[in-house]
């Protein structure tokens, strides 16, 4: 089961419904259950709290070709848009520990996860807000 907040989920979907028909890319943190004082899971359970806006340090990224507005080693997923509607891994994306991907009509059930392999997992969407921190 992957979990990740209704907020970040929303923000997501709403990046990705402004950039149509163009896609989008965003790396994704998490934040220990441990550290949501709201959230009903063990400690140690992964959430889906933040993300690094795809365009941080892009010019930089484009011409010396590495990536200033992700922290390296930081993210544990990726959330890619498919306005094509197609709800699954393809060959262009790029692949992540977790990958949610969003497709039109750009709402909660137009949301899944799946691991590298392309293989489907369960998400539950909690409403719970992240704590007001920088993500680590």
């Amino acid at each position: 089961m992957v979990y990740v907040t209704r907020g970040l989920v929303e923000t997501l979907l709403r990046l990705a419904s402004e950039a149509e028909p163009d896609d989008v890319t965003i790396s994704l943190a998490v934040t220990p259950a441990g550290e949501l004082p709201d959230a009903d899971l063990a400690d140690e359970t992964p959430v889906f709290t933040d993300f690094y806006l795809p365009s941080a340090g892009a010019s930089v990224n484009a011409v010396f070709g590495v990536d200033l507005g992700t922290p390296a080693g930081q993210t544990q997923g990726r959330f890619v848009s498919h306005p094509d509607g197609y709800m699954g891994v393809s060959k262009t994306d790029d692949l992540h520990e977790v990958i949610f991907v969003g497709i039109p009509p750009w709402d909660a059930d137009a949301l899944g996860a799946f691991d590298r392999a392309g293989q489907e997992r369960g998400v539950t969407i909690l409403d719970i807000e992240p704590p007001e921190k920088y993500p680590q």
